[in-house]
């Protein structure tokens, strides 16, 4: 393919949400520009962007997905995107490699909360938008409608650059309010060829109604548009066009248009537009980096060949027989094929061997990537998602791609003992993969757990742990790390004597117990006068309550905060030993600690959610429900509030898809361990019970 300059990429991600066209859009851009040869199904599992077997399988996108359109001499980049809320985070990077949007809204079901969510996100980095209304030959199709909704929910600034002639199965064609023609498309057209007519008479009213809205529209972000407009000044098409461009760079007008990318209606049109309306790599507002490996100060970054080179890799995808592949925009300067690059995030040089562009799952290898465009390169050592590739003569650290948290946690197990090791290696691939996928290990309750978006984005990933690595791994509801501690005061002896013949073992002494503040922890205070217990054999007897205190009291957790004063005792000068002295001590935590009213505590989150507020109500009622405790609300914006409350974890498993269930998705949260406090006697006798059963249970399978 042809080397593409700045000026002439277009970087456009694809975004809305799930099973609204985006991925039969992508796949009919590129094919009706020729740049793809087959125009896939989602049926039959044929799209160019979605070919994992995974979402083939579940028919919608999980990972985003790279092809390009060549079209009017310019190279359009084009990122296909999930839309499910659960595979989110790759929305956000396509986003973030991108210069502008197509937001795709399904003309059955209008705008929907991923749809917003995008929006909101595109919105938030500046990039223009543009909508397109899919699904127009579907039945129930109705483009006014969707117009209205994204008019009211998304934006008011949106304005029909295109309506539809027909709609469901009558659906034939788009009226180009710019050039006020009629295209009439080719029934049975593979590649959308179209017939350029007049205006059909039925169509006149609606015609004149929609242009007057879009010349008064981009008029009024222009002053001296406006003047001339108002003078009375017919303004021209082209002039209209780059009225048009100037306010999406500005977000002052968001344009609308209509399509079937099934049918690959108003897909040759749709092409021409990105081309004239979006911005080039060249004409985006320049990005400030970290100059330097230390980052201390920063420098502009502008995408012009020139420069010194710099990119973000924005996505990893792990390929059998292949190994990683990164995807990233090159934001400054050129990089060649073979060449040695430098990582400034992780101080490593690597190699650009094979230097590809995507189509789909296809690459094909070029020999220079110019500022702007967007590429691909296997097999680099130690580079990963969120690294900045530049040169070690001017190194610098693009801003990151901010990922969403993990909402869900569960507690992993390789399904056979024998795969520990594997599943370790492959849940950590994963993570390089998709950094919304997390994985831990608590060594309180000796689990691993992962993290994710949704329950259906950890589905996902097990199956591709099973696909890619052949690990089978079950999931279960994570334990809580609970813990004991005492609230009364109490003191008795520990002693330790065993004989049995030869030199036999004693140890003796008397402790007092007493609580702490809560997070103050252990201390061992040792009030021994007189030598009735050597200094010696002290220290064992610390050693001795600590090692005791981690089997806990009541439940088997960790007793903390609480005081032990090491007071009185004796010893035999040949039968003591540091060993004995250690067996006395736990005797003695043994038989003091349960007359001190030992208590459990349980860990509370401090939880965030921000919620619309005609769920309020519901949301509050679920968190009283989880013995949730009110700390406060504000409204960060008209119509939505933001309440702040302490959840016990126990409480918070599967959480966020019960608030997506009571939102219907609107709702986000954020949640941050915040310490522990006591447990109601109720619940507390609850886990003492179920560790009992536990403990019986393992005593019989021993």
């Amino acid at each position: 393919m042809r080397e593409y300059r700045a000026t002439d990429i277009r970087n456009v991600a694809v975004v809305g949400h799930g099973a609204s066209g985006k991925t039969t859009l992508v796949d009919a851009l590129s094919f009706v520009s020729g740049s793809s040869k087959r125009h896939g199904s989602i049926k039959e599992g044929t799209t160019l962007t979605d070919h994992t077997p995974e979402e083939i399988e579940r028919g919608y996108s999980i990972s985003l997905g790279c092809a390009y359109a060549e079209w009017m001499d310019t190279k359009i980049n084009l990122i296909d995107t999930p839309g499910y809320l659960d595979f989110h985070g790759d929305a956000v990077a396509g986003i973030a490699a991108a210069d502008g949007v197509i937001c795709v809204v399904s003309a059955q079901s209008g705008v929907e909360v991923g749809t917003e969510k995008v929006f909101r996100e595109a919105v938030s980095r500046g990039d223009p938008v543009l909508f397109a209304v899919s699904l127009m030959d579907k039945e129930h199709a109705d483009f006014d409608r969707v117009y209205q909704q994204v008019k009211e929910r998304l934006t008011s600034k949106v304005v029909p650059v295109e309506i539809p002639i027909g709609a469901g199965p009558g659906f034939r064609g788009v009226i180009n309010l710019f050039t006020r023609r009629a295209y009439l498309y080719t029934p049975g057209s593979r590649s959308g060829e179209y017939t350029e007519t007049e205006i059909p008479e039925d169509s006149r009213g609606a015609v004149e109604r929609y242009h007057q809205e879009l010349i008064e529209a981009i008029s009024a972000t222009d002053d001296a548009m406006l003047e001339r407009y108002l003078e009375g000044v017919e303004i021209g098409r082209d002039e209209a066009i780059q009225g048009m461009k100037e306010a999406m760079k500005r977000m002052d007008l968001f344009p609308l248009f209509a399509v079937s990318a099934e049918h690959v209606i108003g897909i040759q049109a749709m092409l021409t537009e990105l081309v004239q309306l979006m911005p080039s790599a060249f004409e985006m507002e320049e990005i400030h980096a970290f100059k330097g490996a230390e980052g201390d100060h920063t420098v502009e970054i502008h995408a012009v060949d020139t420069n010194p080179f710099s990119a973000l890799v924005f996505k990893t995808v792990s390929e059998p027989h292949v190994g990683e592949v990164s995807y990233f925009r090159v934001f400054s300067g050129t990089v060649g094929n073979g060449q040695d690059v430098y990582n400034a995030t992780r101080d490593g040089v690597e190699k650009m061997g094979h230097l590809c562009v995507a189509q789909g799952k296809e690459r094909i290898e070029v020999s220079v990537l110019h500022a702007g465009d967007i590429g691909c390169v296997a097999k680099l050592k130690n580079t990963h998602t969120n690294d900045t590739l530049s040169t070690r003569e001017h190194p610098v650290r693009l801003p990151q791609v901010g990922f969403p948290e993990p909402v869900v946690h569960f507690a992993v197990h390789a399904a056979s003992r024998n795969d520990e090791e594997k599943l370790q290696q492959g849940l950590h691939r994963l993570h390089d993969e998709d950094p919304t996928f997390e994985t831990s290990y608590n060594a309180e309750t000796h689990e691993t757990i992962i993290a994710g978006l949704g329950e259906r984005h950890l589905d996902v990933s097990l199956a591709k742990l099973r696909r890619k690595y052949n690990v089978s791994a079950e999931l279960t509801k994570p334990r809580v790390a609970y813990r004991e501690t005492i609230v009364g005061r109490g003191e008795g002896q520990g002693r330790h004597k065993k004989q049995s013949g030869g030199r036999g073992q004693f140890g003796d002494c008397w402790i007092r117990m007493a609580p702490r503040p809560r997070g103050a922890g252990y201390a061992f205070v040792d009030k021994i006068v007189g030598g009735v217990i050597p200094s010696g054999f002290r220290p064992a007897v610390d050693k001795g309550i600590q090692e005791a205190s981690a089997r806990g009291i009541l439940a088997g957790y960790p007793l903390v905060d609480f005081e032990v004063e090491l007071f009185d005792g004796s010893y035999h000068s040949v039968d003591s030993n540091e060993m004995s002295f250690k067996m006395a001590g736990i005797l003695g935590f043994r038989a003091v600690a349960p007359k001190c009213k030992p208590i459990l505590l349980e860990p509370l989150d401090q939880v965030e959610i921000t919620t619309p507020d005609s769920y309020l109500g519901d949301v509050m009622g679920n968190l009283s429900g989880r013995r949730g405790q009110i700390l406060g609300s504000d409204s960060p914006e008209p119509g939505m509030t933001t309440v702040r409350a302490l959840v016990p974890q126990a409480e918070l498993h599967l959480y966020a898809t019960d608030l997506s269930s009571l939102t219907h998705g609107h709702a986000t949260y954020r949640r941050r361990f915040h310490g522990y406090e006591q447990m109601p006697a109720d619940a507390a006798q609850r886990v003492v019970a179920e560790a009992a059963k536990s403990r019986k249970e393992e005593e019989e399978e021993a």
